[in-house]
């Protein structure tokens, strides 16, 4: 079950944790000397390594200290937040920091090729990501992942990348998995995030407490039984989780209508032109 007193100072990590996000931090950064060795001129602009940066610092916060302690200890809720920091916050800065270049070389197995495209295609990764979120959701599976840690660190491992998957679509590092089409994305956005906002709804009305292992925590604060801590985890995943689709589908919107303001004003100088 672990401490039975939660220490907001504490800081515990994960050797599996720190040992992973050390491998990729040194993969990425020798594939970045990699790259300068063979061409000099070439660099990982700032603004990428920046967003690669905050994508490991995410994952640090997640899967260490405080908020792993409640999470995996006390706290359905805390482990909520979790799990949004993984599939909402981490996926679209991991895309955004890796260059076309850099993920070029992943993709040149024509059997990882043919693969990559059906699970990064919306329909591939609406399915992907959906099937991840409600299996590990059923109560069954949730609390042998919370009982058993290698299960646990399945768990996490398939959440984060059905999420990457998740965002593909939408940030496509490289145009051999190219992103959706702009009208695609809004279509995709709106329907991705229904399934989880079904159990979500679940969760949150529930009339008795769905996971046992919380059931049987230590409480971190009196006020907060299980159940009640069951229901906001519920809201959490609904409202923000719901929130960030909103977000996504805002920017979606005005990137096209950009586009398109674009295209005309193009359109309008070559008329011109030709006159």
């Amino acid at each position: 079950m672990g401490p039975e007193g939660f220490d907001w100072t504490a800081w515990s990590a994960d050797p599996v944790v720190v040992s992973g996000l050390a491998l990729l931090g040194g993969a990425y950064l020798a594939a970045t000397l990699w790259r300068r060795r063979l061409d000099p001129e070439a660099r990982v602009e700032p603004v990428r390594a920046v967003s690669f940066a905050c994508a490991m610092m995410v994952l640090l916060g997640s899967l260490t200290g405080p908020l792993h302690d409640l999470a995996d200890y006390y706290l359905f809720s805390a482990h909520m937040v979790q799990h949004l920091l993984l599939a909402f916050a981490m996926p679209p800065l991991l895309l955004h920091g890796i260059p076309a270049w850099m993920a070029r070389p992943l993709l040149r197995h024509p059997a990882v090729l043919r693969a990559g495209r059906g699970l990064t295609r919306p329909s591939g990764a609406f399915a992907a990501f959906n099937l991840v979120l409600v299996a590990w959701h059923l109560p069954p599976l949730y609390n042998l992942a919370m009982e058993a840690h290698p299960v646990h660190i399945a768990q996490h491992l398939m959440i984060m990348a059905a999420s990457v998957l998740l965002w593909w679509p939408l940030l496509s590092p490289t145009r051999d998995l190219p992103r959706a089409p702009y009208p695609v994305l809004l279509l995709y956005l709106f329907i991705v995030g229904l399934p989880m906002v079904v159990v979500s709804i679940f969760i949150t009305m529930a009339d008795s407490v769905l996971y046992p292992y919380y059931a049987a925590a230590p409480r971190v604060w009196t006020a907060l039984s299980p159940h009640a801590d069951q229901r906001l985890g519920g809201l959490i995943m609904w409202i923000p989780g719901g929130l960030a689709f909103l977000v996504a589908i805002s920017v979606v919107f005005f990137r096209w209508q950009a586009a398109g303001a674009d295209d005309v004003a193009v359109a309008a100088a070559e008329t011109t032109h030709v006159r």
